[in-house]
């Protein structure tokens, strides 16, 4: 429990890179890690109502996340998809466009250049945290209130780990979980702020004066079914996982990818020229394809959610093995991405493999950086947008070195981070 706890990464033997399932055994529950892809259909595509989210891992989440989307199931998910998809159709993708440029230039123009290594997690965190903001509430990362949100959440994403004691200890909700205070603290913290926000929002809308942003498109959305929109306490959880969604999950992933582009320098070059033809328009982003395979090949590595947990509600037959209800299925995409029988060199960073008839194989069955079926990431498309735009802003501007004695170790807290942060050397590419 404390090693699951500390590290959840370095906690699974090497052998589940080439098992197709395995199962755990603990006092409490039965935990299988399924990597057969006809299994993961199976749960995440086939039959996903008859595997509903696991809320052990959402037990350590609901302080923040309250009833979000991503913890819910049922007829309650269902409800809060149909109100919150339309703000995130591929027309409105569009509309978001603008506010991610604009926050990665604001990144560009804060960088400072050191002759010191300087610690790229952090400056990942802020300009995914100023993308969120634009394009959720239209206001930049400077803003007071935003400013407050984002210290709030960096120190929250330390202190929380992926597994916590409700992880390990059945029970119902009302049951103490044991979190720390600060922990605690930290999520009143949030959603005390997020709420502020919200409540701005809606006496803009009452006003007639709202900006037409996410924000505004979900909270004035009716169910098409039932006729009524998000209450104040529902938008505030669903604004705190698309600021976790969205915030966490790209931060940490454009920190790899730099950190990957500054190990394989002739990739980063590779970049860097492509982005010296891209003209910043929407339109264009076909011209990144490089950028694009770049950023795939990060999160194929170092997928921001590494784990995703269902649960049996009734028996089942895996491979052969009797299941019971109420067991824990985990789908691991930090697994089946580095699996040796479902990829080429799965340890080996190389974008060129999204262009080859065996890398796209192995896509379709074993890449899972948005999960897949009816619960895919909603923010999916916005996700692939911004990060390859965010890379081709960086690498047009700067060069991006490794420290030679620093090698980051990567753990899963609320997403796949290093333990120590991910120090690089950066200098201009502007002569």
């Amino acid at each position: 429990m404390r090693l699951f706890r500390r590290d959840i990464l370095s906690a699974q033997p090497a052998k589940l890179y080439g098992a197709w399932m395995a199962e755990f055994r603990t006092p409490f529950f039965r935990s299988y890690l399924v990597n057969d892809p006809a299994l993961v259909r199976l749960v995440l595509q086939d039959r996903p109502q008859d595997f509903p989210k696991s809320d052990r891992i959402g037990a350590g989440l609901r302080p923040l996340l309250g009833e979000s989307v991503f913890l819910t199931n049922g007829e309650v998910w269902k409800r809060q998809r149909r109100i919150i998809d339309p703000a995130f159709a591929g027309g409105r993708l569009r509309d978001t466009f603008a506010g991610i440029m604009a926050a990665g230039q604001a990144g560009v123009d804060r960088m400072s250049l050191e002759d010191a290594p300087q610690e790229i997690e952090a400056i990942a965190s802020h300009i995914a945290a100023d993308v969120i903001f634009r394009t959720l509430f239209s206001i930049p990362i400077e803003d007071k209130t935003a400013t407050q949100v984002f210290d709030a959440f960096q120190r929250y994403q330390r202190s929380q780990p992926i597994l916590n004691l409700a992880a390990f200890v059945p029970g119902p909700k009302w049951m103490p979980r044991f979190f720390r205070k600060d922990t605690r603290r930290t999520a009143q913290t949030i959603r005390r702020l997020i709420t502020e926000l919200t409540q701005q929002r809606l006496d803009l809308i009452a006003k007639g004066q709202a900006p037409d942003d996410i924000a505004t498109k979900i909270l004035t959305t009716r169910d098409p079914v039932t006729g009524a929109s998000f209450s104040l306490k529902e938008m505030v959880d669903q604004v705190a996982i698309f600021f976790l969604a969205g915030h966490e999950t790209s931060a940490s992933a454009l920190a790899w990818a730099l950190y990957l582009l500054a190990r394989y320098p002739d990739w980063q070059d590779r970049v860097a020229a492509e982005a010296q033809g891209f003209d910043g328009h929407f339109a264009s982003l076909s011209r990144l394809p490089v950028t694009r395979d770049v950023f795939r090949e990060t999160l194929r590595l170092y997928p921001p959610v590494p784990m995703m947990v269902r649960e049996t509600t009734k028996s089942e037959v895996f491979r052969k093995r009797c299941v019971r209800p109420g067991a824990q299925v985990v789908i691991s995409a930090w697994h089946m991405h580095r699996h040796t029988r479902l990829w080429a060199d799965p340890d080996q960073f190389d974008p060129a493999r999204w262009q080859t008839s065996a890398g796209k194989k192995s896509a379709q069955d074993a890449y899972l950086p948005f999960s897949a079926g009816e619960r895919v990431c909603i923010g999916a498309g916005f996700a692939m947008i911004e990060g390859t735009v965010l890379l081709a802003q960086l690498l047009r501007a700067f060069r991006f070195e490794p420290c030679e004695s620093f090698v980051p170790v990567p753990v899963a807290h609320l997403t796949v981070r290093s333990y120590s942060g991910i120090l690089l050397r950066i200098s201009s590419r502007v002569s």
